[in-house]
């Protein structure tokens, strides 16, 4: 991989509008703009939505899942559009097709996270995401993203 190889949390966090407890990415292994990206989320016990889900065997939610991938997705356009996250605009899910769910994701896992992207066309973004525990697939999802302004009302 070429360029802005990797990135820390504090530099997520200047790319990504998300805040605790919705941050879903913890380390970017590597990127190349225009193209994709790898990163890190690390599925620890402390994640609040596992007293709930569940309390007898804790199972990290698929559509988390999928929103991680979505984060991973956002920093990679972001990064690409050479821009940050702003006050006056949302970068919103337009679509998921053919979400699949390979494997449960369970505390103490490490999910890696790959993001192509597909296409960009008239401001949608297009994007081809696996997730992986131990090079095992977990979930994959093709997905649609758009950066909108904020209609203030």
């Amino acid at each position: 991989m070429a360029e802005n190889t990797a990135m820390d949390i504090h530099e997520i966090l200047n790319h990504l509008p998300h805040r605790y407890p919705f941050v879903l990415i913890d380390r970017i292994i590597s990127m190349e703009l225009g193209k994709e990206i790898f990163a890190i989320k690390n599925v620890s016990i402390n994640e609040p939505f596992f007293p709930g889900h569940f309390p007898y065997y804790p199972v990290m939610p698929g559509v988390l899942i999928v929103e991680a991938m979505a984060q991973a997705a956002a920093i990679l356009s972001f990064k690409t559009m050479d821009t940050k996250p702003s006050d006056d605009s949302v970068y919103y899910f337009a679509g998921i097709d053919n979400a699949r769910f390979k494997k449960p994701v369970s505390p103490g896992d490490q999910l890696i996270i790959h993001v192509k992207i597909d296409r960009v066309l008239k401001g949608i973004w297009k994007y081809i995401a696996v997730a992986k525990v131990n090079d095992e697939v977990v979930a994959e999802a093709s997905m649609m993203c758009i950066l909108k302004p904020i209609e203030k009302k």
